[in-house]
Protein backbone atom coordinates (compact mmCIF):
# COMPACT_ATOMS: atom_id res chain seq x y z
CA UNK A 1 0.00 0.00 0.00
CA UNK A 2 0.91 3.84 -0.22
CA UNK A 3 1.17 5.07 3.23
CA UNK A 4 1.09 8.74 4.20
CA UNK A 5 2.30 9.00 8.00
CA UNK A 6 2.09 12.64 9.59
CA UNK A 7 5.02 13.24 12.36
CA UNK A 8 8.62 12.46 12.22
CA UNK A 9 9.07 12.40 16.02
CA UNK A 10 10.20 9.04 17.37
CA UNK A 11 6.50 7.69 16.66
CA UNK A 12 6.26 8.53 13.44
CA UNK A 13 10.12 7.31 12.28
CA UNK A 14 9.05 3.96 14.56
CA UNK A 15 5.95 3.41 11.98
CA UNK A 16 7.53 4.70 8.96
CA UNK A 17 10.33 1.63 9.77
CA UNK A 18 7.79 -1.40 10.32
CA UNK A 19 5.89 0.22 7.80
CA UNK A 20 8.49 -0.31 5.19
CA UNK A 21 9.90 -3.55 6.53
CA UNK A 22 6.83 -5.01 5.51
CA UNK A 23 6.51 -3.84 2.10
CA UNK A 24 4.35 -0.55 2.06
CA UNK A 25 5.65 2.32 -0.08
CA UNK A 26 5.55 5.12 3.08
CA UNK A 27 5.85 8.97 3.13
CA UNK A 28 6.68 10.72 6.29
CA UNK A 29 6.10 14.30 6.51
CA UNK A 30 7.68 16.36 8.70
CA UNK A 31 6.51 20.10 9.68
CA UNK A 32 10.18 20.65 11.10
CA UNK A 33 13.70 20.64 9.81
CA UNK A 34 14.54 17.35 10.96
CA UNK A 35 13.32 13.89 13.40
CA UNK A 36 12.62 13.92 16.70
CA UNK A 37 12.71 18.10 17.08
CA UNK A 38 10.23 17.76 19.35
CA UNK A 39 9.04 15.30 22.58
CA UNK A 40 11.71 12.80 20.98
CA UNK A 41 14.51 15.40 21.12
CA UNK A 42 16.01 15.71 24.95
CA UNK A 43 14.09 13.59 27.39
CA UNK A 44 15.71 10.77 29.78
CA UNK A 45 14.56 8.16 27.43
CA UNK A 46 13.64 5.40 30.09
CA UNK A 47 12.26 1.96 29.47
CA UNK A 48 10.95 0.05 32.12
CA UNK A 49 8.17 -0.46 34.75
CA UNK A 50 8.94 3.04 36.42
CA UNK A 51 9.00 4.71 33.31
CA UNK A 52 5.37 4.22 32.65
CA UNK A 53 3.72 6.06 35.37
CA UNK A 54 -0.09 7.51 35.57
CA UNK A 55 -0.35 10.97 36.01
CA UNK A 56 -2.62 10.50 39.31
CA UNK A 57 0.76 8.81 40.51
CA UNK A 58 2.67 12.60 39.76
CA UNK A 59 0.42 14.32 40.83
CA UNK A 60 -0.80 13.20 43.76
CA UNK A 61 -0.45 13.51 46.63
CA UNK A 62 2.05 15.97 45.56
CA UNK A 63 0.10 18.87 44.23
CA UNK A 64 0.29 21.11 46.80
CA UNK A 65 4.35 20.50 47.91
CA UNK A 66 6.78 22.54 47.05
CA UNK A 67 8.62 22.07 44.82
CA UNK A 68 5.79 20.56 42.83
CA UNK A 69 6.29 17.90 40.03
CA UNK A 70 3.12 18.54 38.75
CA UNK A 71 1.96 22.26 38.64
CA UNK A 72 -0.63 24.28 36.98
CA UNK A 73 0.60 27.64 35.20
CA UNK A 74 -1.26 30.47 34.08
CA UNK A 75 -3.13 30.71 31.96
CA UNK A 76 -5.22 28.15 31.79
CA UNK A 77 -7.70 27.13 28.54
CA UNK A 78 -11.10 26.34 28.87
CA UNK A 79 -9.45 22.98 27.16
CA UNK A 80 -7.24 22.31 29.69
CA UNK A 81 -10.26 22.64 32.06
CA UNK A 82 -12.41 20.34 30.33
CA UNK A 83 -9.34 17.81 30.51
CA UNK A 84 -8.35 17.91 33.90
CA UNK A 85 -11.97 17.09 34.51
CA UNK A 86 -11.96 14.60 32.14
CA UNK A 87 -8.61 13.18 33.94
CA UNK A 88 -10.25 13.17 37.36
CA UNK A 89 -13.19 11.02 36.25
CA UNK A 90 -10.53 8.66 35.14
CA UNK A 91 -8.75 8.02 38.00
CA UNK A 92 -10.88 5.52 39.41
CA UNK A 93 -8.71 3.22 41.77
CA UNK A 94 -10.17 0.01 39.56
CA UNK A 95 -9.48 1.68 36.51
CA UNK A 96 -6.26 2.67 37.25
CA UNK A 97 -4.96 -0.63 37.76
CA UNK A 98 -5.79 -1.93 34.78
CA UNK A 99 -4.69 1.11 33.10
CA UNK A 100 -1.36 0.57 34.83
CA UNK A 101 -1.55 -3.22 33.82
CA UNK A 102 -1.84 -1.71 29.88
CA UNK A 103 0.86 0.36 29.84
CA UNK A 104 3.21 -1.86 31.55
CA UNK A 105 1.96 -4.75 28.61
CA UNK A 106 3.02 -1.79 26.12
CA UNK A 107 6.25 -1.26 27.66
CA UNK A 108 7.55 -4.65 28.43
CA UNK A 109 6.37 -5.70 24.04
CA UNK A 110 7.67 -2.40 23.10
CA UNK A 111 11.06 -2.94 25.27
CA UNK A 112 11.51 -6.32 23.46
CA UNK A 113 10.99 -5.11 19.89
CA UNK A 114 13.36 -2.33 20.35
CA UNK A 115 15.99 -4.98 21.56
CA UNK A 116 14.96 -7.21 18.42
CA UNK A 117 15.96 -4.07 16.06
CA UNK A 118 19.21 -3.30 17.85
CA UNK A 119 20.26 -6.82 17.23
CA UNK A 120 18.97 -6.87 13.71
CA UNK A 121 20.24 -3.22 12.13
CA UNK A 122 22.06 -2.96 14.42
CA UNK A 123 21.18 0.29 16.73
CA UNK A 124 24.18 1.58 18.09
CA UNK A 125 23.16 4.23 20.01
CA UNK A 126 23.75 5.50 23.93
CA UNK A 127 22.18 3.35 26.08
CA UNK A 128 22.45 1.79 30.44
CA UNK A 129 21.01 -1.06 31.85
CA UNK A 130 18.71 -1.04 35.14
CA UNK A 131 17.99 1.66 37.61
CA UNK A 132 17.47 2.49 40.82
CA UNK A 133 14.84 4.50 42.22
CA UNK A 134 15.88 6.52 45.44
CA UNK A 135 13.29 6.96 48.07
CA UNK A 136 14.69 9.73 50.36
CA UNK A 137 11.92 9.08 53.26
CA UNK A 138 10.02 6.66 55.28
CA UNK A 139 7.03 8.55 53.64
CA UNK A 140 8.30 7.89 49.91
CA UNK A 141 8.58 4.95 50.35
CA UNK A 142 4.69 4.50 51.92
CA UNK A 143 3.81 6.59 48.40
CA UNK A 144 5.74 3.34 46.46
CA UNK A 145 3.98 0.92 47.96
CA UNK A 146 1.01 0.87 45.14
CA UNK A 147 3.26 1.10 42.03
CA UNK A 148 5.30 -2.35 44.05
CA UNK A 149 2.46 -4.31 44.49
CA UNK A 150 1.84 -3.31 40.60
CA UNK A 151 5.04 -5.00 39.60
CA UNK A 152 4.12 -8.13 41.80
CA UNK A 153 1.09 -8.36 39.99
CA UNK A 154 2.88 -8.60 36.48
CA UNK A 155 5.49 -10.60 37.60
CA UNK A 156 8.71 -8.15 37.00
CA UNK A 157 11.74 -8.71 38.62
CA UNK A 158 12.22 -5.27 41.49
CA UNK A 159 13.97 -5.38 44.93
CA UNK A 160 14.09 -3.35 47.86
CA UNK A 161 17.37 -2.79 48.96
CA UNK A 162 18.51 -0.55 51.95
CA UNK A 163 21.33 2.83 51.20
CA UNK A 164 24.53 0.51 51.73
CA UNK A 165 23.48 -2.02 48.57
CA UNK A 166 22.32 1.27 46.56
CA UNK A 167 25.74 2.93 47.13
CA UNK A 168 26.96 -0.70 45.81
CA UNK A 169 25.53 -0.59 42.92
CA UNK A 170 25.57 3.08 42.07
CA UNK A 171 29.45 4.49 44.06
CA UNK A 172 28.91 7.48 42.75
CA UNK A 173 26.19 8.38 44.85
CA UNK A 174 26.64 11.28 46.83
CA UNK A 175 28.16 10.66 50.57
CA UNK A 176 26.96 13.68 52.46
CA UNK A 177 23.19 12.77 51.02
CA UNK A 178 21.32 10.87 52.94
CA UNK A 179 18.21 8.66 52.24
CA UNK A 180 15.93 5.90 53.47
CA UNK A 181 16.27 3.11 50.73
CA UNK A 182 16.10 2.32 47.38
CA UNK A 183 14.33 0.26 44.53
CA UNK A 184 16.89 -1.56 42.51
CA UNK A 185 15.21 -2.45 38.69
CA UNK A 186 17.97 -4.89 36.74
CA UNK A 187 15.20 -4.63 33.83
CA UNK A 188 14.53 -1.38 33.13
CA UNK A 189 16.95 0.77 31.05
CA UNK A 190 17.65 3.89 29.20
CA UNK A 191 18.68 4.81 25.81
CA UNK A 192 19.24 8.08 23.72
CA UNK A 193 15.87 8.42 22.04
CA UNK A 194 16.84 11.18 19.30
CA UNK A 195 19.88 9.31 18.46
CA UNK A 196 17.90 6.03 18.10
CA UNK A 197 15.62 7.87 16.15
CA UNK A 198 18.16 9.18 13.90
CA UNK A 199 19.41 5.47 13.51
CA UNK A 200 15.77 3.68 12.76
CA UNK A 201 15.15 6.93 10.04
CA UNK A 202 17.92 5.79 8.22
CA UNK A 203 17.09 2.31 8.15
CA UNK A 204 13.30 3.23 6.83
CA UNK A 205 15.15 4.93 4.15
CA UNK A 206 17.08 2.13 2.83
CA UNK A 207 14.05 0.31 2.76
CA UNK A 208 12.23 2.78 0.54
CA UNK A 209 10.73 5.41 3.20
CA UNK A 210 11.13 8.61 2.03
CA UNK A 211 11.47 11.38 4.38
CA UNK A 212 9.83 15.09 3.37
CA UNK A 213 11.15 17.63 6.13
CA UNK A 214 9.48 20.80 6.55
CA UNK A 215 6.11 19.93 5.20
CA UNK A 216 3.27 21.25 7.49
CA UNK A 217 0.18 18.65 6.87
CA UNK A 218 -3.00 21.42 6.86
CA UNK A 219 -5.78 18.76 6.20
CA UNK A 220 -6.38 14.84 5.47
CA UNK A 221 -9.88 13.20 3.85
CA UNK A 222 -10.66 9.68 4.36
CA UNK A 223 -10.38 6.76 2.04
CA UNK A 224 -11.51 5.42 -0.51
CA UNK A 225 -10.27 8.55 -2.03
CA UNK A 226 -7.70 9.46 0.79
CA UNK A 227 -5.42 12.15 0.28
CA UNK A 228 -3.27 14.67 2.18
CA UNK A 229 -2.80 18.08 1.73
CA UNK A 230 0.53 20.29 2.33
CA UNK A 231 0.77 23.93 2.97
CA UNK A 232 2.23 25.68 -0.07
CA UNK A 233 0.87 22.96 -2.27
CA UNK A 234 -2.39 23.35 -4.30
CA UNK A 235 -3.06 19.72 -5.14
CA UNK A 236 -3.87 16.92 -2.54
CA UNK A 237 -1.34 14.00 -2.98
CA UNK A 238 -3.45 10.57 -2.74
CA UNK A 239 -2.36 7.55 -0.36
CA UNK A 240 -4.08 4.05 0.51
CA UNK A 241 -4.01 5.08 4.41
CA UNK A 242 -2.60 8.27 6.51
CA UNK A 243 -1.17 7.08 9.92
CA UNK A 244 -1.42 9.84 12.23
CA UNK A 245 1.47 10.45 14.52
CA UNK A 246 1.36 14.01 15.20
CA UNK A 247 1.50 14.71 18.35
CA UNK A 248 -0.54 17.35 19.70
CA UNK A 249 -0.86 18.46 15.93
CA UNK A 250 -3.54 15.05 15.89
CA UNK A 251 -6.28 16.78 17.37
CA UNK A 252 -6.49 20.00 14.66
CA UNK A 253 -5.67 17.19 11.81
CA UNK A 254 -8.95 14.97 12.98
CA UNK A 255 -11.18 17.14 14.29
CA UNK A 256 -12.65 18.64 10.62
CA UNK A 257 -13.33 14.81 10.32
CA UNK A 258 -15.67 14.62 13.39
CA UNK A 259 -13.32 12.56 15.50
CA UNK A 260 -12.38 14.99 18.61
CA UNK A 261 -9.43 13.84 20.74
CA UNK A 262 -9.36 15.03 24.16
CA UNK A 263 -5.63 15.58 24.28
CA UNK A 264 -3.89 18.30 26.35
CA UNK A 265 -0.03 19.28 26.42
CA UNK A 266 1.98 18.09 29.96
CA UNK A 267 5.13 20.03 29.56
CA UNK A 268 8.47 18.76 30.97
CA UNK A 269 11.71 19.76 31.10
CA UNK A 270 15.11 18.74 31.25
CA UNK A 271 19.03 19.68 30.97
CA UNK A 272 21.71 18.04 29.78
CA UNK A 273 25.06 18.65 30.07
CA UNK A 274 28.74 17.49 29.43
CA UNK A 275 29.95 15.34 32.14
CA UNK A 276 33.54 16.33 34.00
CA UNK A 277 34.27 13.86 35.90
CA UNK A 278 33.14 10.40 34.55
CA UNK A 279 33.75 8.45 38.23
CA UNK A 280 31.38 11.41 39.50
CA UNK A 281 28.93 10.27 37.19
CA UNK A 282 25.82 7.76 37.17
CA UNK A 283 26.15 4.79 35.53
CA UNK A 284 22.82 3.68 35.03
CA UNK A 285 19.33 5.61 35.38
CA UNK A 286 18.55 7.25 39.19
CA UNK A 287 14.94 8.19 39.99
CA UNK A 288 14.63 10.42 42.74
CA UNK A 289 11.16 9.22 43.93
CA UNK A 290 10.12 12.47 45.89
CA UNK A 291 11.03 14.76 43.01
CA UNK A 292 9.83 12.95 40.18
CA UNK A 293 13.11 13.79 38.59
CA UNK A 294 15.57 10.91 36.74
CA UNK A 295 19.08 11.18 36.17
CA UNK A 296 20.49 9.16 33.39
CA UNK A 297 24.22 8.87 31.56
CA UNK A 298 23.95 9.38 27.94
CA UNK A 299 27.52 8.34 26.45
CA UNK A 300 29.63 11.47 27.92
CA UNK A 301 27.06 13.16 28.96
CA UNK A 302 24.42 13.65 31.58
CA UNK A 303 20.52 14.29 31.24
CA UNK A 304 18.24 15.28 34.09
CA UNK A 305 14.29 15.47 33.11
CA UNK A 306 11.20 15.85 35.11
CA UNK A 307 8.40 17.99 36.18
CA UNK A 308 4.70 17.81 34.84
CA UNK A 309 2.86 20.92 33.61
CA UNK A 310 -0.16 21.96 32.61
CA UNK A 311 -1.15 25.34 30.99
CA UNK A 312 1.17 28.60 30.53
CA UNK A 313 3.03 29.51 27.42
CA UNK A 314 4.90 26.62 25.54
CA UNK A 315 7.66 28.87 24.44
CA UNK A 316 8.44 29.95 28.58
CA UNK A 317 10.56 28.31 30.36
CA UNK A 318 9.67 27.97 34.19
CA UNK A 319 12.69 28.41 36.13
CA UNK A 320 11.92 26.58 39.06
CA UNK A 321 11.23 23.73 37.17
CA UNK A 322 14.71 24.35 35.82
CA UNK A 323 16.04 24.74 38.99
CA UNK A 324 15.13 21.78 40.52
CA UNK A 325 16.59 19.69 37.90
CA UNK A 326 20.28 21.07 38.99
CA UNK A 327 19.50 20.82 42.54
CA UNK A 328 18.71 16.67 42.29
CA UNK A 329 21.33 16.39 39.98
CA UNK A 330 23.62 18.25 42.54
CA UNK A 331 22.12 16.06 45.85
CA UNK A 332 23.20 13.11 43.98
CA UNK A 333 25.90 13.50 41.68
CA UNK A 334 28.07 17.00 42.89
CA UNK A 335 30.59 17.70 40.53
CA UNK A 336 29.67 15.02 37.97
CA UNK A 337 28.81 17.99 35.21
CA UNK A 338 29.77 20.77 33.86
CA UNK A 339 27.45 23.83 34.23
CA UNK A 340 29.39 26.62 33.13
CA UNK A 341 26.64 27.74 31.26
CA UNK A 342 26.87 24.92 28.49
CA UNK A 343 23.98 22.87 29.50
CA UNK A 344 21.18 22.08 27.36
CA UNK A 345 17.89 23.46 28.99
CA UNK A 346 14.90 22.32 27.04
CA UNK A 347 11.07 22.45 27.13
CA UNK A 348 8.91 20.04 25.47
CA UNK A 349 4.96 19.54 25.03
CA UNK A 350 4.17 15.49 25.70
CA UNK A 351 0.45 14.85 24.32
CA UNK A 352 -1.71 12.87 26.70
CA UNK A 353 -5.42 11.31 26.87
CA UNK A 354 -6.99 12.05 30.05
CA UNK A 355 -6.73 8.13 31.04
CA UNK A 356 -2.77 8.10 30.61
CA UNK A 357 -3.63 5.29 27.66
CA UNK A 358 -2.59 6.20 23.72
CA UNK A 359 -4.53 5.39 20.58
CA UNK A 360 -3.29 2.45 18.42
CA UNK A 361 -5.00 1.25 15.39
CA UNK A 362 -8.27 2.33 13.17
CA UNK A 363 -9.44 5.90 13.97
CA UNK A 364 -12.75 4.92 12.86
CA UNK A 365 -12.69 6.66 9.30
CA UNK A 366 -11.67 4.96 6.57
CA UNK A 367 -7.99 4.94 5.68
CA UNK A 368 -7.30 6.81 8.48
CA UNK A 369 -5.29 5.15 11.41
CA UNK A 370 -3.73 6.57 14.65
CA UNK A 371 -0.61 6.20 16.95
CA UNK A 372 -0.37 8.47 18.96
CA UNK A 373 -0.93 10.17 22.48
CA UNK A 374 1.90 8.45 24.65
CA UNK A 375 2.57 11.16 27.34
CA UNK A 376 5.80 11.15 28.47
CA UNK A 377 6.39 7.42 27.55
CA UNK A 378 6.82 7.82 24.31
CA UNK A 379 10.11 6.10 23.40
CA UNK A 380 9.45 3.85 26.30
CA UNK A 381 6.34 2.86 23.75
CA UNK A 382 7.24 3.59 20.82
CA UNK A 383 9.00 0.42 18.82
CA UNK A 384 5.65 -1.92 20.38
CA UNK A 385 3.59 0.58 19.40
CA UNK A 386 5.15 0.94 15.56
CA UNK A 387 5.03 -2.54 15.42
CA UNK A 388 1.30 -3.08 16.50
CA UNK A 389 0.10 -0.10 14.64
CA UNK A 390 1.73 -1.99 11.24
CA UNK A 391 0.58 -5.17 11.93
CA UNK A 392 -3.49 -3.90 12.38
CA UNK A 393 -3.14 -2.00 9.40
CA UNK A 394 -2.22 -5.08 7.18
CA UNK A 395 -5.30 -6.79 8.95
CA UNK A 396 -2.51 -9.01 11.23
CA UNK A 397 -3.81 -10.13 14.97
CA UNK A 398 -0.62 -8.18 16.79
CA UNK A 399 1.61 -10.07 18.98
CA UNK A 400 0.34 -7.85 22.20
CA UNK A 401 -2.91 -8.12 23.33
CA UNK A 402 -4.62 -4.78 22.01
CA UNK A 403 -7.41 -4.30 24.75
CA UNK A 404 -8.01 -0.61 26.00
CA UNK A 405 -5.64 1.01 23.71
CA UNK A 406 -8.56 1.59 20.82
CA UNK A 407 -10.71 5.12 19.83
CA UNK A 408 -13.55 3.05 21.33
CA UNK A 409 -12.75 3.86 24.86
CA UNK A 410 -13.29 7.25 24.11
CA UNK A 411 -16.66 6.43 22.62
CA UNK A 412 -18.49 4.75 25.51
Amino acid sequence: MKIAIIGAGAIGVCTAYELAADGHQVTVFERRSAAAEEASFAHTGLIGPWATPGLAEIATPSLFRRPAPFQLRWPLSCADLAWLWQWRKAQQPSATLVQRARLQRLTAYSRERLHTLSHKLPLEHDRSDGALVLLRSVRDARLAAPSLQALRDAGLPFSQIDTGAARQIEPALCADTSFFGAIHLPDAEASNCRQATLLLKAAAQQRGAKFEQNSTVTHITPAPAATVSIANESTPRPFDAVVVCAGLASAALLKPLGLRLPLTAVYGYSITANIREPLNAPTRAVLDAQHRVAIVRMGQRVRVAGGAEIGGHPDRKNSAAIASLYKVLHDWFPGAAQHNGTAQEWKAARPLLPDGAPLLGASGLPGIWLNLGHGGSGWAQACGSARATADLLAGRTPEMDMDGFGIERLQR
